[in-house]
Formats: structure tokens, C-alpha cells, sequence
């Protein structure tokens, strides 16, 4: 396996299902450690830079902890704090962060800031969230399912809702490159951009996994081992509630919905808006497992920095 140092992560697909593997494999490791109280101080002397244009909760805090428990230096930049691309460009952003920073999270709009950071601060970034890619939620989740399916390979999951969003997009990817049968369930228009379902379909060859596209909630069946959703209004797009709503609202997650799945897990990334994408029997039900998902970004949001970093 090419070696992870120095890499940084802007899409799960800049990594193969061996460097994949080693990820969600050190993820357990140091969740393990985690539970035991083991804090081998591995970041002391390091600093991470951590931009935020979105505001969040489990990302900051998955960063945050994950970096500060183990003795390193983690500094929180907002958009009000710093000039990215308003003032300075992003260019010469990312090239004084690279000299005063070992390691860069970046959680924003625009995938191209990320890869820029990347490209011109000399120093591993981790993208904590784009418009286009999710690829720490995506890791959480494999690591989720692992934990309570047992495997990824032949695992069949359904992302059901709004089939456009970075989650949705993250997860397809996610899971055909491990090996998963996974099926988009959404409206015919909010149905992942063709592009990403050709790439998934691409990837779906090598690892023995599938991919589909329905519109039917109906194809949730007792073969069902995941289902997943997520917010129906993302972030920024507030003033379009009515207008994303509307379509999605078959798309709702229900307790009946459940039970034709009954040995499936239920995952949202979080944060959810019960009665919208899912109702509350769901979400606070005995399939959910989403306060695991949510923990577990910080165990694989730790492992990629372990890895990037050279101190796995």
C-alpha cells in the first residue's frame, strides 16, 4: 500500500479500498484505545488549523477533541477570523497556514477552496465538508456499519431522501469502492448527478459491489441491512425549504417504512429535524444507531490525521 503520509483527504475516491481499509482498521484501534483511556500524546508539538466557513457541531468537536487529547494544538479559524478569499486569496491563505501549520481541516462551500488549500499550503488537508463531498462522514459510516453489520462487503444499504447532497454522494462512492450493494432511493429530481453514478458503477466492477438508482421507497425490503437519510434543506439553502421539501416528502422515513427492514440500522448524519426526513419512532427507536455514527467521526477524523501525519 503507498503510503498515506503526507496525503491529504478531499474525496474518499483519492483512496483505494486497501488505504480505505487501513483507515476504518486504525479507526477501531484508536476508538479502542478511546474506551480505555489510553492517550499516547502522538500530536504533542503539532498544530492543526481548523477553518470553518459552515458552522457545525460534531465536526468541530470530532477535530477538536480528537487533536487536543492527545497533546496537540488545535486552532479554530471562522470566517470572520481569517481573509480566505476575501481580502488575501486562497493561494496565499493556504501557503502562510502551510508554514505555521502541520495538518489543515476545512469546512466550507466550495470544493475548489479545499483542493487549493491543498495544493498550495505544502502540508496535508482534510476536508471536513464541501457542497460536492463529505469524506469524513462517509468513513464514520462505513466504520458504523462495520461495527453493527460485521462487514462492508455484500452489505446492502439504502441512502433514501434528497440523493444530491454531499452525503448521499460521499456514502455511494464510500460504499461501492468497499464493496457494498448500495441503492439511491429519491425523487427523479434530486437523483444523484449522473457523473458520480457512472464513477460508482465503475467502482462497483472492481469490488464486486453494485449500485442503483430508484424512486421507489418500496425497494427497502428484509434483504435490507442499512438505511440511511439526512436533512432535507442543507445548510446555506434555508431560503429553498418549500422548494426541496415538497418532493421529498414520500421520501419520509417511517416506523412502517423500518419495519420492512427489520434487521437494518438506521444512520443520519446529523443534525435532524424530526418529522421531516424521518420521524421521531425512527430516530429514537431500537434500529438507530446515529449517536454511534456521530462518535465515530471522531475516531476515523483522529485516524486520518494519524496516517497523514506519519504517527499511526
Amino acid at each position: 500500500m503507498k503510503s498515506l503520509v503526507g496525503r491529504s483527504l478531499l474525496t474518499l475516491t483519492d483512496y483505494t479500498s486497501e488505504e480505505i481499509r487501513y483507515l476504518l482498521d486504525l479507526s477501531h484501534r484508536v476508538k479502542k484505545e478511546h474506551r480505555e483511556g489510553i492517550r499516547p500524546a502522538r500530536f504533542a508539538g503539532r498544530s492543526l488549523a481548523m477553518i470553518f466557513e459552515k458552522r457545525s457541531t460534531r465536526t468541530r468537536a470530532a477535530f477538536e477533541t480528537a487533536f487536543g487529547e492527545e497533546g496537540g494544538h488545535p486552532v479554530f479559524l471562522s470566517g470572520q477570523d481569517i481573509q480566505l478569499g476575501a481580502k488575501e486569496t486562497i493561494e496565499d491563505t493556504a501557503r502562510v497556514l502551510g508554514r505555521m501549520f502541520d495538518i489543515i481541516e476545512f469546512r466550507g462551500f466550495e470544493q475548489r477552496a479545499v483542493e487549493v488549500l491543498a495544493e498550495y499550503s505544502g502540508v496535508p488537508v482534510v476536508n471536513g465538508l464541501t457542497n460536492m463531498f463529505h469524506p469524513t462522514q462517509a468513513l464514520a459510516d462505513l466504520m458504523t456499519i462495520e461495527e453493527h453489520v460485521g462487514k462492508l462487503a455484500g452489505v446492502r444499504s439504502v441512502y433514501i431522501g434528497d440523493g444530491q447532497n454531499n452525503v448521499s454522494v460521499s456514502l455511494m462512492l464510500g460504499a461501492v469502492i468497499m464493496g457494498m450493494d448500495h441503492t439511491v432511493i429519491c425523487p427523479p429530481e434530486r437523483q444523484p448527478d449522473p457523473k458520480y453514478v457512472t464513477r460508482a458503477q465503475e467502482y462497483a466492477e472492481k469490488s464486486g459491489g453494485s449500485v442503483a438508482v430508484s424512486h421507489d421507497p418500496n425497494t427497502i425490503n428484509r434483504q435490507t441491512e442499512v438505511v440511511y437519510t439526512d436533512v432535507w434543506v442543507s445548510m446555506g439553502e434555508e431560503y429553498r425549504a418549500e422548494e426541496r421539501m415538497a418532493p421529498l416528502r414520500p421520501f419520509q422515513v417511517t416506523g412502517a417504512l423500518m419495519a420492512r427492514a427489520p434487521k437494518a440500522v438506521f444512520l443520519h448524519c446529523l443534525p435532524a429535524v424530526r418529522g421531516n426526513e424521518m420521524t421521531a419512532e425512527v430516530i429514537d427507536g431500537p434500529q438507530s444507531r446515529v449517536f454511534d455514527q456521530a462518535e465515530n467521526r471522531k475516531h476515523t477524523i483522529k485516524a486520518v490525521m494519524l496516517a497523514s501525519l506519519g504517527l499511526a
